[in-house]
This record gives C-alpha cells, sequence and structure tokens, in this order.
C-alpha cells in the first residue's frame, strides 16, 4: 500500500511540482487547494490516468475549523496520511508604517497557524508503529532579511523556528523539516520583471525549476537521519555579499 502525502496548496506553481514528484515516487496524494478548483481537479485527472491514487481536498486555511479537517478526510480519502507537506502560503507586501490588520491576521493565519494546526492532527493521527515527516516550504529571505514583505518575513521565520521546536517535540517518530525556496515564479505583485532580476542576483546567476525545490523535499521526506534544517534552493540568493559598503 502507498504511503499518503498531503499537499497544502497543491494544484498550483511549487505545489504542483511537489505533488508531481510524489506521485512519482510512488505516493499516493492528497491535493489540498483554496480557490483553484479547477487547476485541482485537473491535476488529480492526470495523476490518475497515470496510475496515483489521489484526492482534492478544499479548505480556506485561514479557517481553523476547516484546516484541522484535512487530516481526517485525507486519511478517509486514501489512508493514513504519514507525509505533510505545508507548502500553501499568503504574499502580501505590506509595511510596518501602515499595517493592514486583516492582511496581517490572514497571512499568519495561513503561513504559521495553519501548518501548525496540520502538524499537531497530523501527529496526533499517525499510526501506532509508523514514522511520519514533516516538510513545511518557507522561503530563503528568512536567511537574507528584507523590509518589503513585513508581515510575510515574520509569518515565514516563525514557520522556520517551529520546525526546529517540532523536530525536537517530534522526535522519534515524527521528522520536520524545511526547504526554503528562492526566485522561481514571478509573483503578483512585481511581475516577471521582478523575478528576473531576482534571479539575475543569485550567486548562481538563475531562477530555480520548481522541480528543484520538488526533490528536496523528496530527499528530506526521506532522509531517515535528517530533522529540525533548512535546505536553501535559492541558487545562492541568500549568500548574496555585493553590496555597495562590501564593492564600493
Amino acid at each position: 500500500m502507498a504511503e499518503v502525502a498531503l499537499v497544502t496548496g497543491g494544484a498550483r506553481r511549487i505545489g504542483r511540482a511537489i505533488v508531481e514528484r510524489l506521485a512519482l515516487a510512488g505516493y499516493a496524494v492528497a491535493i489540498h487547494h483554496g480557490d483553484s478548483h479547477d487547476e485541482a481537479k485537473a491535476l488529480a485527472t492526470t495523476l490518475r490516468e497515470a496510475g496515483t491514487a489521489c484526492c482534492t481536498l478544499e479548505a480556506d486555511l485561514a479557517d481553523a475549523q476547516a484546516t484541522t479537517a484535512l487530516i481526517p478526510a485525507a486519511e478517509k480519502a486514501l489512508g493514513p496520511v504519514t507525509l505533510l507537506i505545508n507548502n500553501a502560503a499568503s504574499f502580501v507586501p505590506d509595511d510596518v508604517r501602515s499595517l493592514d490588520i486583516a492582511n496581517w491576521d490572514r497571512q499568519f493565519a495561513i503561513n504559521l497557524r495553519a501548518p501548525s494546526l496540520l502538524i499537531g492532527a497530523f501527529a496526533e493521527r499517525l499510526p501506532d508503529g509508523a514514522a511520519g515527516a514533516v516538510v513545511n516550504i518557507v522561503d530563503q529571505r528568512v536567511w537574507k532579511l528584507t523590509p518589503q514583505y513585513y508581515s510575510y518575513t515574520l509569518t515565514k521565520a516563525a514557520l522556520l523556528t517551529a520546525t526546529r521546536t517540532l523536530a525536537q517535540a517530534l522526535a522519534p517518530r515524527i521528522r520536520v523539516n524545511a526547504v526554503g525556496p528562492g526566485p522561481t515564479f514571478p509573483n503578483p505583485h512585481d511581475g516577471i520583471g521582478g523575478v528576473e532580476r531576482e534571479a539575475a542576483g543569485t550567486l548562481l546567476g538563475h531562477r530555480i525549476d520548481p522541480a528543484e525545490i520538488a526533490e528536496a523535499v523528496l530527499y528530506l521526506a526521506q532522509a531517515r537521519s535528517v530533522t529540525g534544517q533548512m535546505i536553501a534552493v535559492d541558487a545562492g540568493q541568500h549568500l548574496g555579499w555585493r553590496t555597495p559598503d562590501i564593492i564600493g
């Protein structure tokens, strides 16, 4: 029987690449989505045609009750969940001088509270004798802070701290790790020019292929001696050093 993975935000972008890679590796996959209903259904159809057991689950991760229902729903459809990928995120620019409280609350709910609720439910329902793994999708910017996305950055920094503390709390049965992507897709706020400029400024000078992020996720899902770690798949973006104070 295939192991079961739940991927939040699994219908599009990085989440889709993760779902496809896990399916190729033999996992049954529960694809969570919010508004991306059509994309999730189309992906599930493609996976089923290729022989992968899968289901789609819709939930607003800002709704705590809907969030905690995801693990039992995935379990009912596919069997006990042994791999949880917290990929979904809210990414909105803001500034401490003009905080929007609704935006602040939603980003913290989706980016931090939802992963915590899911990990708690995952740990509670993990079958006796089973080993579990969690991979949180964070962001390389937690290692190279920038001020443009204040609330988002705080949520991701907190999620990295949660990754480490939960690795301590849930050992030895559950490993908890993270992946920190660099510039991969354009975001709706900066557009294609923004991601290309970001990519050009990385040490390796290129955008990240989402398949590379998915490979890192799969590695952490299966690396039985690794816990509490983050792999930055960012072309060296977090190591950027060519600032005016250094290069004159």
